[in-house]
């Protein structure tokens, strides 16, 4: 698990005065990274970190040579348009690199002269996916969500018997993952409606979001030697939000016996922002399994594990349509929930996805599958919210919704909050459905 030092201090302040404001997500504790350029210009992409309102780039701060050592090698592994070299480089290297932009940043740091030539507002440039994803598998983690789902797909058994003794996930499809602004055509696939003796091809009636944490692994491991659980957070990078959108018809028909498949590998949306887990040390919370479930197998329990193995992150998934968007009224949120609810944690994760010798690589994206709580609305989809489309949500707008209409705007936000502590937050993962290519 990460330790807590200097860069945590939450009297620590920046030279960057929007990032001293409160309630910014991206104040000098936090410094997530990112792709970026200057909007419209044609630029090379490049990397970044968030400070306040502003982008610092990595690449102009590097040719002004700040750092030292370790710190100076991780800062030229980000002159690259992805974070894939610096995440090779491990947690060590991490460390370093968050020390020195931390220096670098804060209040009556001999380097603020240079280093404001390398800023950038965040409200003119355009972002990239963060790194090159080989690699993206999806997680099935909270039991609430697990449950509520198999509830409607399988009423005589929500629960499969091997979910409290395996991380169940799917691979899906690198390929489709877009940036927070994506825009997401609505899909056909095959539909096999109640009571119809054949499928049918047509454009899904039931596209939904799924509001899920993605985590970026960093350093991979050689095929065949797996990742112990004790050591598998050295082998994260950091933490993003995604929207796996899901198409709830078509996944009613195909995914029995092989699971996903055209239901989810036409897009999956993610922030831009990559929060690092050094950021979120100081949110760590026990991981824990009620007394009467099985107790995870040796190699996915761990004393560090229980003792810190979760992560106190608010999630909010709000919803802009159309109507709303013409009259310049606000998104309306539909749900809130915390990933330390999820059954399983991201070590567990790590340590099950290596354990057959499966070598990850930097880069590689992991989905935490959607993150519901226990409560009535802690729902992470409108598959859950809406009991299966029987219930319709209804919005301020005068509005309903069962499932996604074509021209609305789906955003996820997530943050870590706690008295005393600076917040650190994510931005946002937002996409747009269109309609049926």
């Amino acid at each position: 698990m990460r330790a807590i030092d200097a860069t945590h201090d939450p009297a620590l302040t920046s030279w960057v005065e929007s990032a001293n404001r409160h309630g910014s997500d991206f104040p000098i504790q936090n410094l997530p990274f990112a792709v970026f350029r200057r909007a419209g210009s044609g630029e090379p992409l490049r990397c970044g970190v968030a400070i306040g309102d502003e982008v610092l780039d990595l690449a102009l701060l590097g040719a002004a040579q700040p750092l030292e050592g370790l710190a100076a090698r991780a800062l030229a592994a980000c002159t690259e348009p992805a974070l894939n070299r610096l995440m090779e480089l491990g947690s060590e290297a991490w460390r370093a690199l968050r020390q020195g932009l931390s220096e670098v940043l804060r209040s009556g740091s001999r380097h603020a002269a240079r280093a404001a030539g390398a800023l950038a507002p965040q409200a003119g440039v355009e972002f990239a996916l963060p790194a090159r994803i080989g690699d993206y598998t999806d997680f099935y983690t909270s039991i609430h969500h697990a449950t509520a789902v198999g509830r409607l797909f399988r009423p005589d058994q929500p629960l499969l018997p091997n979910y409290k003794w395996v991380p169940i996930a799917y691979h899906g499809r690198a390929s489709s993952i877009g940036v927070s602004g994506q825009e997401v055509r609505r899909p056909r696939g095959q539909l096999k409606p109640p009571g119809a003796e054949e499928p049918r091809l047509a454009p899904t009636g039931r596209l939904d979001y799924e509001l899920e944490v993605g985590v970026f692994i960093g350093r991979g491991n050689p095929p065949g030697e797996p990742v112990p659980i004790g050591r598998a957070e050295e082998h994260v990078f950091g933490l993003c939000l995604l929207n796996d959108w899901s198409a709830r018809d078509v996944q009613a028909w195909e995914y029995q016996p092989l699971g996903p498949f055209l239901a989810k590998n036409f897009a999956t949306t993610i922030s831009p922002w990559v929060v690092t887990l050094e950021a979120l040390a100081p949110f760590r919370s026990p991981w824990s399994r009620p007394s009467a479930d099985p107790q995870p197998l040796p190699y996915l329990d761990d004393p560090a594990l229980r003792l810190l193995g979760a992560i106190d992150l608010e999630l909010e998934v709000a919803l802009e349509t159309a109507a709303m968007r013409a009259r310049g009224a606000p998104a309306q949120r539909l749900s809130r929930s915390n990933f330390r609810d999820c059954y399983w944690s991201i070590a567990q994760m790590v340590a099950h996805h290596s354990v057959n010798g499966c070598n990850l690589q930097p880069g590689d994206l992991l989905g935490s599958g959607t993150q519901s709580g226990p409560g009535a609305g802690e729902a992470g989809s409108l598959l859950e919210l809406t009991d299966g489309g029987r219930k319709p949500v209804e919005l301020a707008s005068g509005e309903t919704r069962t499932f996604l209409a074509d021209g609305d705007r789906v955003i996820l936000r997530g943050w870590c909050e706690r008295q005393g502590l600076a917040r650190i937050g994510f931005g946002e993962a937002a996409g747009i459905v269109l309609p049926v290519a």
